[in-house]
């Protein structure tokens, strides 16, 4: 094929390229179909090769060459921008949208938190209680976990390795999470539900356990990782009644416009849910049931990162006029 002809064949495409090279638009847009793209960006590197195997002119082959640098730099430059984008929200997007959506995050605080403070307190005057969550056979497996006779707090005998566990951990936190968040689709009643009643069971547990007399060998346990499980599964609720409310109170807006805007907050306290629960996950396997770790050390940890928590979500980020994008809608 002359050149001539190669150009006139090929022209229309690299122009295409051009135009999104040129252009400042932002590196999600691409110039083809995602499903296009790596099938697109190979024709354009066989067009370098053919021109170089042809001997075509030096100019077009150089134009060429720039080209397919231009598009690689522009696909695989984004990740760096990707990676700079990610720690920005985590350092001050993601405090901030919490702080922003206060009132959802309060609400769902109270609903989780208040059932363990106060389940806790009533099981040590009403030990029977534990019984309306907790059916007999599952508080005497969990008496087992952390009782004297106990190889590692928080595990039954037949437990994995840590890595397992780890793997446990994420499934079982992912799950309680996404309960928390799926329920506002109900209306919010179901992130209630599941707010209010898993408190209520982790109170239950906490309580028996601390009235039998294997409350330092739970609260060691626990101590480490509860701030990220506990806030995570939090903002999962909080981001489940931030849609909720949304359905309940569209405004002038109808409904599906209302949890359209109210989604993208929504899910934006979610993916930091999610980065929680996997460090808790995490901390939970590798650290909590050390037993050779003294318990006023796992205390004292556990306390250090709840403050460390608590004054992320209200210092950090807070000269950023916005975090992610967000519809007070």
């Amino acid at each position: 094929m002359k050149e001539t002809q190669f150009i006139t064949t090929r022209e229309r495409e690299w122009t295409h390229w051009d135009a999104w090279l040129d252009r400042k638009r932002r590196a999600t847009e691409l110039p083809f179909a995602a499903s296009e793209m790596a099938h697109r960006f190979r024709e354009l590197c066989r067009d370098l090769s053919l021109a170089r195997e042809r001997n075509y002119s030096s100019p077009l082959v150089d134009r060429l060459q720039q080209r397919v640098l231009r598009v690689q730099q522009r696909i695989y430059g984004a990740q760096p921008r990707k990676r700079a984008a990610v720690l920005e929200f985590f350092l001050s997007g993601f405090p901030a949208l919490v702080r922003r959506e206060w009132r959802f995050v309060a609400a769902a605080a109270v609903m989780m938190l208040a059932p363990i403070g106060l389940y806790v307190w009533a099981a040590q005057l009403w030990p029977e209680s534990v019984y309306l969550v907790l059916s007999p056979d599952s508080a005497a497996r969990i008496e087992a976990m952390y009782g004297p006779d106990s190889i590692r707090p928080g595990r039954a005998r037949d437990a994995g390795d840590d890595i397992v566990m780890m793997a446990y951990y994420i499934y079982n936190n992912v799950r309680i999470d996404f309960q928390c968040f799926a329920g506002g689709l109900l209306f919010g009643v179901g992130s209630i539900f599941f707010l209010v009643y898993n408190g209520l069971h982790i109170g239950a547990v906490a309580g028996h356990l601390t009235r039998v007399g294997y409350g330092e060998a739970f609260w060691g346990f626990v101590a480490g990782h509860s701030s990220f499980e506990l806030l995570g599964a939090v903002l999962a609720g909080a981001a489940g009644l931030r849609i909720g409310y949304a359905l309940v109170a569209p405004g002038a807006r109808t409904r599906g416009d209302a949890m359209r805007a109210a989604a993208r907050p929504a899910a934006y306290l979610l993916y930091g849910a999610a980065a929680m629960t996997g460090c808790a996950a995490l901390v939970e396997a590798f650290w909590s049931p050390q037993r050779a770790l003294p318990s006023a050390l796992k205390y004292g940890v556990g306390i250090g990162l709840w403050v460390a928590w608590l004054l992320y979500f209200v210092l950090a980020g807070a000269s950023a006029r916005r975090g992610p994008e967000h519809d007070a809608g």
